[in-house]
């Protein structure tokens, strides 16, 4: 039988440590980064995303950092397309694929592949986006738990389109988009090693809370200002997340920036932990601790070592 390459691919949720964990990682195996980010693909969302900074970039080839514009449609689907083409590359040049993200759905799009589904039903659409507008997108996410709780499990009202995407799915077919997911995993062309980062509850906020101060200090606010000068608008999806919309809301008069601010926080504390609800049903993941107290190279020792065991 086939020896199949090996890939890995270090998850877990926002502000864990993935990135500086992934640059040592990169150079002590002579590797190239994946990103599987779903915002990081976007140009100008640079302070909001936590992009690697132009060192890191320089140090350490990265793929899907910066390549989209923000009028263009990108989903799980096509991202996993794309990347098991880049892993492939990468393979072939001899060097290691490094998978890095918190975008659950981009890395389970890489590895088991997606169901992509029937195709965009334009007068269903229109009923959903109606709902949508009259509803709000929570409604629609409350529909979606009633018909997929496994897959609305992972969403959050920050993503419409998923959310409409997934209902979309539904009533056509009369199916959850889960079972499909289930279904339809293809067949490896990679064994991928998985490690996920974790650390307490408390550190984790902590780390959360300082990483919102940060970006505030490093001028999100300033870059929200300037996309909103440029005509953007928290209609476009990759602008209706964490981050971003409460910095519109700020300057739409909604809330006041300490408001907007302390949102911004409640929101991601939220998301990282619907991401660690994903990431631990996959049974695959093997966790490492992020405790403070631990040196990033004895955190990359212990990485290297699941690698090489594997």
């Amino acid at each position: 039988m086939k020896k199949l390459p090996r890939v890995l691919a270090l998850v877990g949720p926002t502000a864990s440590g993935k990135t500086p964990l992934s640059i040592l990682l990169a150079e002590r195996l002579d590797g190239e980064i994946v990103s599987a980010d779903s915002r990081q693909v976007y140009k100008r969302l640079d302070k909001g995303t936590a992009k690697p900074s132009k060192e890191d970039l320089r140090r350490v080839p990265h793929h899907f950092v910066d390549v989209l514009a923000l009028e263009d449609d990108y989903n799980a689907g096509q991202f996993g397309k794309d990347a098991r083409a880049v892993v492939h590359d990468i393979v072939r040049r001899g060097r290691v694929p490094i998978v890095v993200g918190g975008s659950g759905l981009y890395v389970r799009a890489l590895i088991d592949g997606l169901f992509e589904g029937p195709g965009k039903d334009s007068e269903l659409r229109e009923i959903l986006e109606s709902r949508l507008e009259h509803e709000g997108a929570s409604a629609l996410l409350e529909v979606l738990r009633t018909v997929d709780p496994l897959l609305a499990a992972g969403m959050d009202a920050t993503k419409p389109r998923r959310v409409i995407r997934a209902l979309e799915v539904y009533y056509l077919t009369g199916k959850p988009l889960s079972e499909f997911h289930k279904e339809q995993r293809r067949e490896p062309t990679f064994d991928c090693v998985q490690v996920g980062l974790e650390c307490e509850r408390k550190t984790l906020y902590g780390r959360i809370e300082n990483r919102v101060d940060e970006m505030m200090r490093n001028g999100l606010l300033q870059e929200v200002e300037s996309l909103k000068r440029h005509g953007y608008t928290t209609h476009i999806n990759a602008l209706n997340t964490v981050g971003y919309k409460e910095m519109f809301d700020f300057l739409d008069g909604r809330n006041s920036l300490d408001e907007s601010v302390a949102l911004m926080k409640q929101n991601t504390r939220r998301f990282a932990k619907r991401q660690l609800t994903w990431f631990r049903a996959d049974k695959r993941i093997r966790w490492v601790s992020m405790v403070d107290e631990r040196k990033p190279e004895a955190i990359a020792d212990e990485v290297s070592k699941i690698w090489e065991g594997n």
